[in-house]
């Protein structure tokens, strides 16, 4: 898998860096000391996690369909699934996956400290292999694999979500890649990816869809109920 820690310049800011910052400034309530300890890993890394505003996000998200079940097609060490573990609650469960064995040990370890490893099923490989092999749908499938793989993590993903239930994957606007003429991709074909990607899902007659564009475009794909 290609490492996720390599620089991803701008190419465009999808949202201007003074308003996510305003946006910022009104979450303080959600202050924990896992959370700014994995911030703190991910800023010395370069390690990319979605950052505060998209797992706020992600929890509403959640909580406004009641999901009790999700997989993360690629979860680095948790922090998404941070988000998705508070919201599922008690009786909820987040299947995590990652190709890296620190990764999961890291994830378990923040996820022990906030209370939330119970509701975690952290399991390492490849995510489409993993997918593959679990049963049943799920309320949301989040995609934040290999940016060449979404257009197959799509077409895996949309059949195993209930109706009601979301799609919802990072990185489509790519760093405002997609939306210019010319650009430097870190890793040839991703960007035709995101594209082929973002167009299956808007042309899919059985969701709804909306990019909500904070820091890097999130997708959300609602499947419709029959």
């Amino acid at each position: 898998m290609q490492s996720p820690t390599i620089v991803n310049p701008s190419q465009l800011d999808p949202v201007n860096p003074a308003i996510e910052k305003y946006m910022r400034s009104l979450v303080g309530r959600t202050d924990h000391p896992v959370l700014t300890e994995m911030e703190a890993v991910a800023a010395k890394n370069n390690f990319p996690i979605v950052g505060r505003l998209v797992g706020i996000f992600l929890e509403t998200l959640a909580k406004t369909i009641d999901a009790k079940r999700i997989f993360e097609f690629g979860s680095g060490y948790g922090y998404s699934a941070y988000w998705f573990a508070k919201a599922a609650g008690v009786d909820g469960k987040v299947i995590c996956t990652d190709g890296d064995p620190q990764n999961k040990e890291k994830a378990e370890q923040y996820l022990k400290s906030a209370d939330l490893l119970e509701r975690i099923d952290f399991r390492t490989g490849i995510a489409q292999e993993i997918f593959g092999q679990t049963e049943g749908l799920f309320d949301i499938c989040y995609n934040d694999a290999d940016k060449g793989d979404y257009p197959e993590i799509w077409r895996m993903a949309k059949e195993r979500i209930r109706p009601g239930g979301l799609y919802v994957a990072d990185n489509v606007l790519w760093h405002g890649r997609v939306a210019v003429e010319r650009y430097v991709d870190i890793v040839p074909g991703w960007t035709e990816a995101i594209l082929e990607h973002n167009r299956l899902i808007f042309n899919d007659p059985e969701f709804d869809a909306f990019i909500n564009p904070t820091r890097d475009g999130v997708v959300v794909a609602r499947r419709k109920a029959p």
